[in-house]
C-alpha cells in the first residue's frame, strides 16, 4: 500500500546534515565537525531550576501558547536585546524548539501554490515543509553576494504568487548576518506588497561583528514579519526543545492552532528551565559567544593559511568553505576526507544545489578537536585530493 502514501511526504529527501553526521558512526576514529550543537552544558542554574521543577511537579499541561511568566520573559527578552515589543497574552507562542515555530508558522501563511523565496544556500529545513504546504520554494542565489540577500536580488524574483520570503540570518551554513542598511533597504522594497516574512533569529545572540538587527524592529514591518527564536544556540539547550514565535496577534491567533493540534504545549520542565534562562541567564551566551569568537578567527585563519577560499563569518558558528578550484563533487569530496583522513564536514550540496562546491565546518567544538581536525584536513590537501 506504499503507493498511497502522500506524495508530498515521499519526495522529501533526509536532511543531507544528519544523512552525513549518521555516517560517522561508522568511523569510531574520526573527527566529526559537522552538527550545529554547542559543545558547552547547559548553564547549571538552569539544569538546577530545571530539578526544582521536576521536585515540585510541576509536570502538567501548559497554557498551548505557554506558560504566560515564559511568554513574559520572552517578551522582556527580546525588547532588550532588539528593541521589539510583543504582548505575551497573544502575540508570542513557546513551541517545541524553533523547527515547530518554521513549521507552524509556514503551515498558518502558506497555500497551494503559492511561492517562497529563500537564499540559497541554506538550511535544509524549510522546503520540505513548503513543499508539505503544496506550495513552491524558490531560491535566491546569494553566491555572487557572500551569501547576503539583497533588496535588489529579491526584486528579480518577487512575483503576484509570493507569498513569503524566509530571512535566515545570522545564516547556516555560511554565517553570514545582514545589517541595518541591508534590513533597510528589504523593508523599503516590500512596503505596500502583501508578502509576509519569517526570519530566523535563532543565531541572534551569536553576532560577532556588529549588532543583531531584526525585520521586525523596521517601521511597517512588524504586521507582516513572523520572527523566530530559541534557546538552542544561544544557552546551549538543543535537547530542552524550546523555541518561540513573536507575531501580530492577528498571525498568532491562527498559528496557535496549529501548534495546539501539533504538539499541544512544549514540555513542562522545559519551560521552567527556559524562565530561568531568560531572566536570571538573560546574558548567559557571552561567554560561549566569545570562545566561538576566537574558534572562528582561528579556524578561519588555518582555513586560508591551507589554501582554501572562504567568507569570514560574522555570525553563527558555521564557515562555509569552497572547493571549487578541486573541481570535485561535494560529497565525494567530504566522503574521500572522511575515508582517508576521518574528519567529518558536511557536503555543501546538503544545503540545495546553489551549496554545491562548498563545506560546511562547524566550530562548535574544542579548539584541541578544531586543531586537530583542521591538520587532518591541510594534510588530505597536501597529499593532493
Amino acid at each position: 500500500m506504499e503507493h498511497l502514501i502522500n506524495p508530498n511526504v515521499r519526495t522529501i529527501q533526509v536532511s543531507g546534515i544528519r544523512k552525513f553526521f549518521n555516517m560517522v558512526s561508522h568511523y569510531p576514529d574520526a573527527i566529526s565537525l559537522t552538527i550545529g550543537q554547542p559543545d558547552f552544558p547547559t548553564p547549571e542554574h538552569i539544569k538546577q531550576y530545571a530539578k526544582e521543577a521536576i521536585d515540585s511537579n510541576r509536570t502538567t499541561y501548559t497554557p498551548n501558547a505557554g506558560l504566560m511568566e515564559l511568554r513574559q520573559a520572552a517578551a522582556n527578552f527580546v525588547s532588550q536585546k532588539y528593541c521589539l515589543s510583543y504582548r505575551p497574552e497573544d502575540e508570542i507562542i513557546t513551541t517545541n524548539g524553533a523547527s515547530e515555530a518554521i513549521d507552524i508558522a509556514l503551515r498558518t501563511i502558506l497555500t497551494e501554490g503559492c511561492e517562497v523565496l529563500l537564499p540559497g544556500p541554506v538550511y535544509p529545513g524549510y522546503e520540505p515543509i513548503i513543499k508539505l504546504c503544496g506550495a513552491v520554494p524558490v531560491y535566491v542565489d546569494t553566491r555572487e553576494t557572500n551569501f547576503k540577500i539583497s533588496a535588489e536580488l529579491l526584486a528579480k524574483y518577487i512575483t503576484e504568487k509570493t507569498r513569503c520570503i524566509i530571512l535566515p540570518y545570522p545564516s547556516n551554513p555560511t554565517g553570514c548576518t545582514l545589517d541595518r542598511q541591508d534590513i533597510t533597504a528589504i523593508a523599503a522594497l516590500l512596503k505596500g506588497k502583501e508578502i509576509f516574512v519569517i526570519s530566523d533569529e535563532i543565531y541572534s545572540e551569536l553576532i560577532y561583528d556588529g549588532e543583531h538587527v531584526s525585520i521586525a524592529s523596521i517601521p511597517d514591518m512588524r504586521e507582516k514579519t513572523i520572527v523566530i527564536n530559541g534557546l538552542s544556540k544561544s544557552h546551549s539547550m538543543t535537547g530542552w526543545r524550546i523555541g518561540f514565535t513573536f507575531a501580530p496577534a492577528y498571525i498568532t491567533n491562527q498559528m496557535v492552532k496549529v501548534h495546539q493540534y501539533n504538539a499541544t504545549c512544549a514540555s513542562s520542565i522545559s519551560q521552567y528551565a527556559a524562565i530561568e534562562a531568560l531572566t536570571a541567564g538573560i546574558n548567559d551566551a557571552e561567554k560561549m559567544r566569545e570562545e566561538y569568537r576566537k574558534r572562528r578567527d582561528y579556524v578561519y585563519n588555518r582555513l586560508l593559511a591551507i589554501g582554501m577560499d572562504v567568507v569570514k563569518p560574522s555570525g553563527a558558528f558555521y564557515l562555509f568553505p569552497s572547493i571549487k578550484k578541486w573541481n570535485r563533487k561535494s560529497f565525494e569530496f567530504a566522503l574521500q576526507l572522511l575515508e582517508t583522513e576521518r574528519v567529518a564536514v558536511v557536503p555543501g550540496d546538503a544545503f540545495s544545489e546553489y551549496g554545491e562546491g562548498y563545506l560546511r565546518i562547524s566550530y562548535a567544538y574544542s579548539m584541541e578537536v578544531l586543531e586537530e581536525g583542521l591538520n587532518r584536513i591541510e594534510r588530505f590537501l597536501k597529499a593532493g585530493v
